[in-house]
């Protein structure tokens, strides 16, 4: 088995994406409760983590059409994982709501991808450990950052 091992002067951006890349490969094939596709498992993800949603801001922050939106959102709704609500802000509208089983499957599939990331850290030495520690926060509220300031 072939170990890549990056160096201080490794970093360019197109080796830091295809860490990313194979890091997020990694933790998703570890992930396997409700037996979600990518497009399910990712609408439940933001459903479970910033609640109801009009399906077309569903579909727009998942960058899918409405159509295929309204299509996975069927699919997903005859699975028992979500529901459509009457938005009471506005009734021609409709809320997209994970269900008790569909977030039950949300916090599964959540801690299963914690583990795998977790397994991935303790193989590191302690100092790479803490780095990592370090460095995931600081990107995700870089992230968190350059969306507020949309």
């Amino acid at each position: 088995m072939h170990k890549q091992v990056m160096d201080s002067s490794a970093g360019s951006p197109g080796e830091l994406m295809a860490a990313v890349e194979q890091m997020v490969r990694y933790v998703r094939r570890g992930t396997t409760s409700g037996g979600l596709s990518t497009a399910a498992s990712s609408a439940l993800n933001r459903l479970g983590q910033e609640g109801p949603q009009r399906l077309t801001e569903l579909a727009r922050a998942e960058n899918v059409s409405q159509p295929n939106m309204t299509q996975l959102v069927t699919r997903m709704e005859r699975a028992g994982l979500v529901r459509r609500d009457p938005d009471q802000a506005d009734g021609r509208g409709v809320l997209v709501t994970a269900t008790d089983h569909g977030t039950e499957v949300f916090r599964e599939r959540r801690a299963e991808r914690a583990q795998a990331l977790q397994r991935l850290i303790e193989a590191l030495p302690e100092a790479e450990q803490n780095a990592v520690k370090i460095a995931l926060p600081a990107l995700a509220r870089a992230i968190h950052d350059q969306q507020n300031h949309r």
